[in-house]
């Protein structure tokens, strides 16, 4: 399925900084796309790119115009805080010509920095510059509480940062609808993106998104909710009833017993890992996750140790691996550069899994092993692969488990953290899980001389 990069991050809240080696984030991300395809990154998801209310202050969420991309002096500056809209097609085109697709954050439940009572009065810049005469302008009875909450909504999970907008039941019937509609139908044509990642699914009516994903430019393309909710089973009612699987959801499920997991906050069984969360039981529908903007900008709820046995997890197993860019960056303030262990950084393990992911994981997982310590599971696709977790820091362990690989095969660690081995008469391994030292307690066995490279998509 690919391997996504979520391309930014949050400092507190604070958003990317304002300019890295003398580059905006824009242009800072376009000279980073030829290494993206190279170590296997199939796709960048963006931050907002609309302009928000707080101006070059914006991480994004805070959108104010959905015409301005970086193009008008407006909340006192032309350009977003990762760049003008130069800058953003520039980078969007690059990232196209090295062969990935860019999905658009689609924050389609909120608009900030209006004027007026509650702030429910908006009004835009046109092209030209002149005030008030910018598209989709927007009056109090296109907003909750104006107006009643739409349905197809999560009742009393509405938690908008903004004013919230109403599709539904705003007034005039079908204008906010429409006008939402052809905003991102514009942006989509503007920049020539291949997907979106919808922020806050729980407040945003089924009954608008469902449509506005199969409208116009956005039919047909990816798109991933935000169904922040660590309960698989109303994820999976967004899913397939309010979205009739017309869009995947980000797998909080799994991605809350990762936290537990690598932080060891608690009793974990690795037994739990056996097809869990959402890329358990729809792996089609599912963006699995170690870390992203919000989780990792709050202390409760940031993965603060063994974090490559979070990423071993999601990219060996079933399920569209999302990466976050603080994680795999060796910017400064980014985590990527730190060591793990004696000789490797987080960046070159997770590089390695990529390359993993996308030569070698393929096809169902047939569990081989689980105890309260270990978990042990095969990717029976292709060339298979046999991978082994172990959360004791103190201890390895050896364990003998069934494979399809055949008797008498050469299996190769691919994680480099054990010899080779070869399986016996009946096609079973014998493996030593290493300790999980800073979170290297894995193996990803495979058949012998498996290589590859990464080559640009043909558009």
């Amino acid at each position: 399925m690919g391997v996504l990069l979520q391309a930014f991050y949050q400092m507190g809240d604070k958003g990317v900084p304002a300019e890295v080696n003398g580059s905006v984030w824009w242009d800072h991300l376009a000279k980073q796309a030829h290494s993206f395809q190279q170590v296997g990154f199939t796709a960048l998801w963006l931050p907002p790119v609309s302009k928000g209310a707080s101006g070059t202050s914006s991480i994004g969420y805070d959108v104010f115009d959905d015409y301005d991309l970086g193009s008008r002096n407006q909340k006192g500056t032309i350009p977003t805080r990762y760049g003008t809209r130069e800058q953003l097609a520039r980078c969007v085109a690059v990232m196209r010509a090295n062969g990935l697709d860019v999905y658009l954050d689609l924050v389609e439940n909120q608009r900030s920095g209006g004027s007026g009572p509650g702030g429910f009065i908006f009004r835009y810049l046109d092209a030209d510059g002149n005030p008030g005469g910018g598209r989709f302008p927007k009056n109090p009875e296109n907003f909750h509480p104006n107006v009643p909450e739409d349905p197809g909504t999560v009742p009393g999970q509405d938690f908008s940062f903004g004013a919230d907008l109403a599709p539904i039941n705003g007034k005039p019937p079908g204008y906010v609808f429409n006008g939402l509609i052809d905003g991102a139908d514009w942006m989509t044509r503007a920049l020539g993106v291949q997907g979106y990642r919808v922020d806050d699914a729980k407040g945003v009516s089924t009954r608008f998104m469902l449509p506005m994903l199969n409208s116009k430019a956005m039919k047909g393309k990816f798109a991933v909710g935000e169904f922040f909710d660590g309960n698989l089973g109303l994820i999976q009612n967004w899913l397939f009833d309010g979205m009739q699987g017309r869009a995947a959801a980000f797998d909080f499920p799994t991605r809350f017993m990762l936290q537990r997991m690598c932080n060891r906050s608690g009793p974990f069984s690795m037994a739990a890992l056996d097809h869990a969360g959402l890329a358990g039981s729809n792996p089609f529908n599912a963006v699995t996750f170690v870390e992203n903007h919000d989780t990792d900008s709050k202390p409760f709820e940031a993965i603060v140790r063994n974090k490559a046995l979070g990423y071993t997890y999601i990219l060996t197993s079933e399920g569209y691996p999302c990466v976050f860019y603080k994680d795999y960056s060796d910017d400064p303030g980014c985590y990527g550069g730190g060591k793990v262990g004696k000789t490797r950084t987080l960046k070159q393990i997770i590089e390695n899994l990529i390359f993993i992911h996308e030569k070698i994981a393929n096809g169902a997982t047939q569990q081989r092993f689980r105890d309260f310590d270990i978990v042990a599971y095969e990717r029976v696709g292709g060339d298979h692969l046999l991978v082994a977790l172990n959360n004791d820091e103190q201890n390895s362990r050896t364990i003998t488990v069934d494979t399809g690989f055949g008797a008498n095969t050469s299996l190769h660690d691919y994680s480099g953290h054990a010899p080779d081995v070869r399986t016996d008469n009946n096609a079973r391994a014998t493996i030593t899980v290493p300790a999980n030292h800073n979170g290297l307690g894995f193996v990803c066995y495979s058949r012998t001389g498996l290589r590859g490279e990464f080559f640009p998509a043909v558009h």
